[in-house]
């Protein structure tokens, strides 16, 4: 299938328009098709409701009201058939069409839409092509209490009993420059079918492009990832523990950097299936960071053939994959999905991954065209710029005024500077103690 794809200026004319030209009617007719669907006529189409559904992920609260309020006042006109209702401004204020229509929604064409988008965007902010670092992480989310939900991802259970919400386990690559997040891999946390983030992980790096560099922390620095990785022909840069580097190379005194060939041990041969040659060429690189008593030993295991202070830099970036699932998770309201069933369960998650990704574009590219770097905006005020705009950038009568009106979008966006801090902010962890008749809180030292 060709997909025809089209700027009037190097900056596309708004989040909108770009939206449309990705999920054009005869992509969404075969996609239906393929899925067995019948393809209605009517105001709750498969485009719109996938647009819906991404409004609601952006809006503060995500009511389905709210989105319904929003589609009555124009943010999805050029999207809509013109039937009677939509020609005498009649649409019903009542979500339960809307309901029944993300209900009947194909999850293969919200996945297709999501990795569509993606690809559009990646082209469109890194148009020399270079390969992405990716940094990988997982993190955990939770779930409505339904029976469907908790059957297939239970919750969490410990000496005193059954907690209440069911919970996802969810391992996702993100853009080390852009932010850009890739499609996730999830499944059970807890229970009897319950999975490693390691071997999401390794689900995950199926769909990474070719000789992109996979960036993780010491839970994904072990041997299954970096052979992963290698077999699907992309680079690693992983955090190894002291004992792990130590069995490499031996005692390490010194910063410095090895040449070794990383082999599993017999128990990782039998519990991954890896054949009896299996082994990984690269080098291990010790440095120090940090100063006086915080000083401390980094060993990155590494396949990329970049120097080792550049390399060392790039391991320091993966911090910036704690905000942007933070922002995930909070600012787009992905840390209690509200959905019933895991259908929909799986089609929520996949829009609201779409929104980010549409808010991380207009962030970089605000930050491109005033020569920023698109970590010193707020991801969180770049949305709530974008929020207040959509009513001037879906109702432009021609493409001259949006233009205009999404260059003002990006200005502002621009304006959303993260301070300048000479020492970064120290959150104490705190601890609650019960017991008694008197509760306190006591920091730790």
């Amino acid at each position: 299938m060709v997909y025809v794809f089209s700027m009037s200026s190097p900056e596309w004319s708004n989040v909108l328009e770009l939206y449309r030209q990705i999920v054009c009617r005869g992509v969404v007719q075969y996609l239906s098709q393929q899925a067995e669907l019948r393809v209605k006529r009517g105001i709750y189409t498969a485009q719109v409701v996938m647009w819906l559904m991404i409004l609601q992920a952006l809006q503060k609260g995500g009511t389905l009201a709210g989105a319904v309020e929003l589609l009555r006042q124009g943010a999805a006109q050029p999207l809509l058939h013109r039937c009677r209702r939509v020609r005498r401004e009649q649409i019903s204020p009542r979500t339960g069409g809307y309901c029944q229509a993300r209900l009947k929604l194909s999850k293969l064409l919200c996945k297709h839409v999501s990795q569509e988008i993606l690809e559009r965007l990646r082209q469109m902010l890194n148009p020399e092509g270079t390969p992405p670092v990716l940094v990988l992480d997982g993190t955990s989310l939770e779930l409505e209490h339904t029976r469907g939900l908790e059957r297939q991802f239970p919750p969490a259970q410990n000496q005193h009993g059954r907690s209440h919400w069911p919970v996802l386990r969810l391992v996702v690559l993100h853009e080390a420059g852009t932010g850009l997040a890739h499609q996730p891999c999830w499944g059970p946390m807890y229970g009897p079918l319950a999975v490693s983030e390691q071997a999401l992980a390794e689900k995950a790096l199926e769909a990474a492009p070719r000789e992109a560099l996979i960036v993780g922390d010491r839970n994904f620095g072990v041997f299954s990832i970096a052979y992963a990785a290698q077999q699907r022909g992309l680079e690693v840069l992983v955090r190894l523990t002291q004992v792990r580097a130590e069995k490499l190379v031996g005692a390490i005194c010194h910063p410095d950097t090895y040449e070794v060939i990383w082999k599993p041990s017999p128990e990782e041969r039998r519990k991954h299936g890896l054949p009896e040659d299996a082994a990984v060429a690269g080098r291990l690189i010790t440095a120090q960071i940090g100063r006086g008593k915080s000083k401390t030993w980094l060993y990155l295991f590494t396949t990329s053939q970049r120097t080792a202070q550049e390399l060392v830099a790039l391991y320091g970036q993966r911090w910036n994959i704690e905000t942007d699932l933070r922002s995930l998770k909070r600012t787009v309201q992905l840390h209690h999905i509200p959905a019933r069933s895991v259908d929909m369960m799986e089609k929520h998650l996949l829009m609201a991954i779409s929104a980010y990704n549409l808010v991380r574009a207009v962030l970089c590219l605000a930050a491109r065209r005033k020569r920023l770097d698109p970590r010193q905006l707020s991801f969180t005020q770049v949305l709530t710029v974008v929020d207040c705009a959509w009513h001037r950038l879906v109702t432009a009568t021609n493409t001259e005024q949006a233009d205009r009106e999404f260059r003002r979008v990006l200005d502002r966006a621009a304006e959303c500077r993260l301070p300048r801090r000479t020492k970064p902010r120290s959150y104490p962890r705190q601890q609650w103690h019960r017991g008694g008749e008197r509760r306190f809180r006591k920091a730790e030292n």
